[in-house]
């Protein structure tokens, strides 16, 4: 799977100046993130990158689960962002099944590709903070675009009677764990052509599975 660039990058290592404080924090800490994943998310390492005091860090974070969760924000709207631009990355198909379809399969190969080309940021968008509830699955932009996608392969008659109930979570759970498997499980060893062939089959899988 190709990289998948991020443009939400640090401020320049020169010094902080003037400006948005929070914002270029937040911005260094995704940048830690991105290094090492949520584990590297420090607010002294994150001042530090911006060249100001952890005093001033401290005045707008509490602390670290503060500063992890907007990492945590941050980074589920660049997964959310990537999805989308792969959606609009091929003109839509005429026949509204195949289109649903085309979309359908665009989703999960841009979370897998993102998973793949932006690991720490990946694992960012699901680590957990102290300090708060388990997140509404609605939160998460991907997951509203895949209830809207199963609606459309619905009303087109792409999904058995039966099943649209709670598919968006089923294919969430193919599509994340698949990822997963990819990104630290036993299927990271394989190479890139084997790793492309295993997504598509699995792809190909779910999306016939939602019509038996």
């Amino acid at each position: 799977m190709a990289d998948t660039a991020v443009h939400d990058g640090p401020p320049a290592r020169g010094g902080y100046h003037h400006g948005d404080l929070p914002n270029a924090l937040t911005e260094a800490a995704v940048a830690l993130a991105s290094e090492g994943g949520p584990g590297a998310v420090v607010l002294r390492a994150a001042a530090r990158r911006v060249g100001v005091s952890a005093t001033a860090a401290y005045r707008h974070f509490a602390g670290h689960a503060d500063l992890l969760r907007a990492v945590k924000e941050r980074s589920q709207r660049l997964l959310d962002a990537s999805v989308a631009t792969a959606l609009a990355a091929s003109p839509p198909l005429p026949e509204r099944g195949d289109e649903a379809e085309r979309r359908l399969r665009a989703i999960a190969e841009a979370y897998v590709s993102f998973a793949l080309g932006q690991p720490g940021l990946f694992r960012s968008c699901f680590c957990h903070t102290d300090d708060e509830n388990p997140p509404d699955p609605r939160a998460y932009g991907t997951y509203q675009l895949l209830r809207e996608v199963l609606d459309e392969l619905a009303e087109a008659g792409r999904v058995s009677p039966g099943l649209r109930e709670d598919a968006e979570a089923a294919v969430w759970s193919t599509v994340h764990g698949l990822a997963t498997l990819l990104l630290d499980g036993p299927l990271s060893v394989l190479p890139e052509p084997r790793r492309r062939a295993v997504v598509e089959r699995s792809l190909d899988g779910m999306v016939h599975g939602l019509r038996s």
